[in-house]
């Protein structure tokens, strides 16, 4: 049995040695933060489609009161339109002016006059269009063409409401609506920086593999490893020692990319990242699983190579294919259903969805014990290969 002053002489010499790879360092810590910030701020309108930043003008053909009024509503909901210019449709072709909301004559008449709308020999051809740029993003098109269409409806609506008499008192009610959408939990709402701080957090977590493949690759090319062997080091000390450093690193690493989501994103023009009613004690045992999780995989990995060329590239190919399948890259909610099939079995995914039940859902340790249970597991299988492997080599 290795004494524990031997042991903590072990961890000491890994924290000289990380403490030597500055570049290293440096990409454990840098990177995760930049695709942070890069992707927050890239999927900032994805969360919250903007609808008052769209440049858009009005065709107003019909001049009505009606149709004022429509805009009137449509104005306050996505700011004042543009000034109509003369070659408009190369300006909304170009993209210049995202769309254009074309009131064609006769639509007061419409609407004012419900009996033409259901008229099956009616010539009224009036309507209103949104003409939208080719490049406007397809959710962003949506929300405005159901929005528009929900106004009109509105407008029907209420003209039909006022032809009733006014016993019924029919107008009281006329805003009033029997849905109600809400979210079940009171904490934060979806955003890019609740998706991305996560998500990145946990691919940084896991690019260990990278610098602990690297660092055994050159241990054993000097005689170090040998060294400690003929010493009376067992392997599975070797490999043991080597867990606290990058637990620790990891550590270090979480609380960086929680501080960028709360202080740096704000700065830089995005939203924050709000830790409103988290279960601290939840958070913590997810990273805790997740750092494991992701040292022993890098172990296993840093096992089974053999050179440095194989070091950095095994490593990073097997973090990025975990991270396209597991949602980190994209998020699970929009990938097709074969896809998020596929993406279960990713371990950055029990990670990431563990972390977005407790900085999203309120979930408390009961809420992770499975994600938590799934990564311990996974970390028991790499750690035992690892062992065998490391074994098998020396």
């Amino acid at each position: 049995m290795l004494p524990l002053h031997s042991f903590l002489a072990l961890i000491k010499k890994e924290l000289l040695t990380l403490s030597r790879d500055i570049h290293g360092m440096v990409a454990l810590f840098l990177m995760p933060m930049v695709f942070i910030i890069v992707m927050s701020m890239a999927l900032k309108d994805v969360y919250t489609p903007p609808a008052t930043t769209l440049s858009y003008a009005v065709a107003d053909q019909d001049h009505g009161a009606t149709s004022a009024k429509l805009l009137a509503r449509w104005a306050q909901q996505h700011g004042a339109p543009q000034t109509l210019p003369q070659d408009w449709h190369n300006e909304v072709q170009s993209g210049r002016l995202k769309y254009v909301l074309v009131i064609e004559a006769g639509f007061s008449s419409l609407i004012d006059n419900p009996g033409l709308i259901d008229n099956p020999g009616s010539n009224s051809t009036a309507k209103v269009r949104l003409l939208a740029e080719p490049g406007l993003g397809n959710a962003i098109f949506e929300t405005h063409r159901v929005r528009l269409a929900a106004m009109v409806t509105q407008l029907k609506t209420e003209r039909l409401l006022a032809q009733l008499p006014p016993a019924l008192n029919a107008g009281a009610n006329i805003n009033d609506s029997p849905v109600v959408a809400e979210r079940m939990s009171a904490g934060p709402r979806p955003t890019a920086v609740q998706q991305n701080v996560p998500a990145w957090l946990v691919f940084g977590m896991f690019f260990v593999v990278a610098s602990i493949a690297g660092l055994f690759v050159e241990e054993r090319s000097c005689g170090a490893l040998a060294r400690l062997l003929s010493l009376g080091v067992k392997p599975w000390q070797l490999i043991a020692s080597k867990i606290a450093p990058y637990l620790l690193v990891n550590g270090l690493q979480a609380a960086l990319m929680l501080g960028v989501g709360i202080w740096l994103m704000p700065v830089i023009g995005g939203e924050a990242l709000s830790l409103q009613g988290v279960h601290w004690g939840a958070l913590l045992l997810m990273l805790f699983a997740i750092s494991l999780a992701a040292v022993s995989m890098a172990l296993a990995v840093a096992c089974l190579v053999t050179t440095h060329a194989q070091a950095a590239t095994l490593g990073p190919i097997l973090n990025v294919l975990m991270a396209a399948l597991g949602g980190v890259m994209v998020p699970v909610f929009v990938m097709p259903p074969v896809m998020q099939k596929i993406a279960v079995y990713s371990p950055m995914n029990w990670g990431l969805e563990g972390l977005l039940d407790v900085l999203l859902r309120n979930g408390e340790v009961g809420s992770v014990l499975n994600e938590i249970a799934t990564l311990t597991g996974f970390s028991v299988l790499m750690l035992a290969i690892a062992f065998l492997l490391f074994r098998r080599r020396v």
